[in-house]
């Protein structure tokens, strides 16, 4: 049997980045730790592959379009924001949306520790790429002996949930 995906006419369809939507608890809950595990790879090419071609992101004051934007705000974003590492958890999803909490800290070039809590809404097409993302996002300083957050997140650990200050 030939496969469709294979026809010239066809080569522009995407592949499905599972799971799609519409979203179950259990679904949405994998979707949330796949981009958390994304994230922390710190690799903009890896992550902005989750997203659609012409994806529109708010991430505080930025406002991006397109692939080729959320790799280049990234590749920013880890050059300044070192030692990165997040933690993402589910707050509710419906359909194609997904909503999460988040936590990350980071320090930046003069050794100064941060602390980043934020809300994002997600929206995804029919093949489980993210076509809109809206990030809303505080830092607060912390000293590194404050710390919680060391790393990508066990295997363990996974799913749970995250401290609320």
């Amino acid at each position: 049997m030939e496969n469709v995906r294979s026809r010239p006419e066809e080569a522009a369809v995407p592949e499905d980045r599972p799971p799609v939507p519409p979203f179950t608890e259990e679904t949405a809950r994998r979707k949330v730790q796949a981009a958390e595990d994304a994230w922390n790879t710190r690799d903009p090419h890896r992550v902005a592959q989750a997203y659609t071609p012409d994806s529109v992101w708010r991430n505080r004051d930025r406002f991006l379009t397109g692939r080729e934007e959320i790799v280049a705000f990234l590749t920013g974003k880890w050059e300044r924001e070192l030692d990165y590492a997040l933690r993402k958890s589910l707050w509710s999803f419906h359909d194609d949306r997904i909503a999460v909490r988040f936590q990350y800290e980071c320090h930046d070039a003069d050794g100064q520790w941060w602390r980043s809590y934020g809300n994002e809404l997600w929206e995804f097409d029919e093949h489980g790429l993210m076509r809109r993302r809206e990030a809303g996002i505080n830092d607060v300083p912390i000293r590194e002996s404050d710390r919680r957050i060391f790393g990508p997140r066990p295997a363990a650990e996974h799913g749970t949930d995250l401290p609320l200050h």
